[in-house]
């Protein structure tokens, strides 16, 4: 899974915001090494994460970039994405390794050394790692981790570990040093003045 990129943006559905066009702020600069979680609100109709999903998959084509669906793998095969991402709320991981066959990246979520076992255990290509701050970007949210329980997490699996949770380009370095294969942005991304900007500064501090 080395070729799994460092950089992952989840898209941001909700009022006001324009994943597409972050995604292609992000794309231009990352290229390969950008994952684009495909994630849309509870109140979104599998039609509108089919559209979505649909235009970030042939945005990312052209670059070599990865395009991963989160909780809905019906809509990710749909699409022809590369995998999908599951959370605690979706499909166990195997369950969702099954739908998604042998070949698919797939992303699951953990909090501590023992789920986060038991996840690459059932099938997780990767491991979604956090909340490393506290964020706003999805309700119901656990108290943060810090870089302590990222570091406790990464000693315990050998797949790659993505950190999310309010992480900026200089939270990257601490991130790094504890073991973290890269790193997840929403908001960094999705509200900045700059993404393409903000892209650089994020890959910068990853390929060091």
């Amino acid at each position: 899974m080395s070729s799994l990129g460092r950089l992952h943006l989840i898209t941001d559905t909700r009022p006001g915001q324009n994943p597409l066009n972050v995604v292609r702020a992000a794309l231009a600069v990352a290229r390969t090494e950008l994952v684009v979680q495909v994630r849309v609100t509870d109140d979104a109709t599998d039609r509108q994460a089919y559209d979505l999903a649909r235009q970030v998959a042939a945005l990312c084509a052209p670059y070599g970039a990865t395009c991963l669906v989160n909780d809905r793998l019906h809509v990710a095969l749909a699409v022809g994405a590369a995998g999908g991402h599951v959370g605690a709320e979706d499909l166990p991981v195997g369950a969702a390794r099954a739908v998604l066959g042998s070949a698919a990246v797939l992303g699951a979520t953990a909090r501590y050394a023992d789920t986060a076992v038991e996840a690459v255990a059932a099938g997780a290509s990767y491991l979604g790692v956090g909340p490393v701050h506290s964020t706003t970007s999805k309700d119901g949210l656990p108290p943060p981790i810090g870089v302590a329980g990222v570091r406790a997490v990464t000693a315990a699996v050998s797949v790659p570990v993505i950190a999310i949770g309010a992480v900026t380009a200089a939270d990257v370095p601490a991130l790094r040093t504890a073991g973290a294969y890269g790193v997840a942005v929403i908001g960094a991304l999705s509200h900045a003045a700059d993404p393409a900007r903000t892209t650089t500064e994020l890959m910068a501090a990853l390929t060091w």
